[in-house]
């Protein structure tokens, strides 16, 4: 039998696209049977600035009930998805901010031998997805972490182009059906390794 595993989804989104990716990625790994927990990054941006933007000062109003992320998530968890708008080819620097803020954590060794992945979004279409996700891996390296892409393991994939990570460019509109799905896959992906991982370790 399965172990039923914890995965926590811990994003940043300014104006909603990684949101969007975010809750489709909670959708499938609930269906894959993941207890989860989808936490958003705090918002470091004052509200002056905030403001200046209609869209952010939106979507920081829609999504005041989404529970802010803390270090704890990531001990809870069994397996971790990041999401991130790209940054010049980078993580936002909300996230790395969070990220960095584990550093007890890896020191006693409790982020080693957990699943993470990533997904991002960029304005453009050539606008540093890949290499946001990369930059992400550097740190599951040094954590000891078992990273898990969604690869071209579902039909999806080769719809979506990105074995990396799901994917959006947010310049051409809305998330797509295409990105959702594939974010829904990568979290599916992630549970059933994770859950295989800790039944053989409990085995």
């Amino acid at each position: 039998m399965m172990e039923t595993v914890n995965v926590a989804i811990v994003y940043y989104s300014a104006t909603g696209t990684v949101h969007a990716l975010a809750r489709a990625a909670a959708e499938g790994a609930e269906k894959a049977g993941a207890d989860v927990r989808l936490r958003k990054v705090a918002e470091p941006a004052p509200p002056e600035v905030i403001d200046t933007r209609p869209e952010w000062a939106e979507h920081v109003r829609d999504t005041a009930d989404v529970p802010v992320a803390t270090v704890d998530d990531l001990a809870w968890a069994d397996a971790v998805l990041f999401g991130t708008p790209t940054r010049f080819g980078n993580p936002a620097s909300p996230l790395r901010a969070f990220i960095e803020a584990a550093g007890p954590l890896w020191f006693q060794g409790k982020l080693a031998d957990k699943v993470y992945s990533a997904f991002t979004a960029s304005n453009t279409a050539h606008g540093g997805q890949e290499s946001t996700i990369l930059a992400l891996a550097n740190t599951f390296y040094h954590w000891g972490g078992i990273i898990v892409p969604p690869g071209y393991t579902d039909p999806i994939q080769f719809q979506s182009g990105n074995p990396y990570g799901a994917s959006h460019v947010a310049g051409e509109g809305p998330v797509s059906e295409v990105a959702l799905q594939s974010a829904r896959h990568q979290a599916r992906r992630v549970t059933e390794t994770a859950a295989a991982f800790k039944t053989g370790r409990a085995a």
